[in-house]
């Protein structure tokens, strides 16, 4: 799939900001549209946040996190992290898929939640997608 911003009703996004809702105590990441308006907040955990955080700020932990242990696992058996797409959403929760390219140029998706798969997608300098009909819902549904 070309890195274009919109391609075959995916929408090429990048991390715009992360915050904390006061009201409800909750982690958002928000996803930005790369050339458009069109955001997509999304709650996540304090752990996803964490990893996020320091991915984003250079912050090298001594041993590997989570992320950082997927990231080099998937390295080591000669695969890569092509792209994520954050494909659904239903009874507000998202859904997202890894989409990754085997060292046989096999490409295997694998489910995952959007919180994991953008902290990995950060490490991997992978493109981070959404699904045009996931934005255009999430949009009428808080009327953004």
């Amino acid at each position: 799939m070309a890195d274009a911003s919109s391609t075959n009703g995916l929408v090429l996004m990048e991390v715009s900001k992360i915050r904390i809702d006061e009201r409800r105590g909750e982690q958002v990441v928000v996803l930005k549209e790369r050339e458009g308006n069109r955001v997509l907040p999304i709650i996540i955990g304090i752990s996803e946040v964490t990893a996020i955080k320091m991915k984003i700020s250079g912050i090298q932990p001594p041993r590997p996190l989570t992320h950082d242990l997927l990231q080099g696992t998937i390295e080591k058996l000669g695969a890569k992290l092509l792209r994520v797409v954050i494909n659904k959403l239903e009874f507000n929760t998202f859904f997202a898929r890894l989409v990754l390219e085997t060292r046989d140029n096999a490409l295997e998706e694998v489910d995952a939640r959007p919180s994991d798969s953008i902290a990995l997608a950060l490490r991997a300098e992978a493109p981070i997608y959404v699904a045009d009909d996931v934005l255009n819902q999430v949009a009428s549904s808080y009327g953004l």
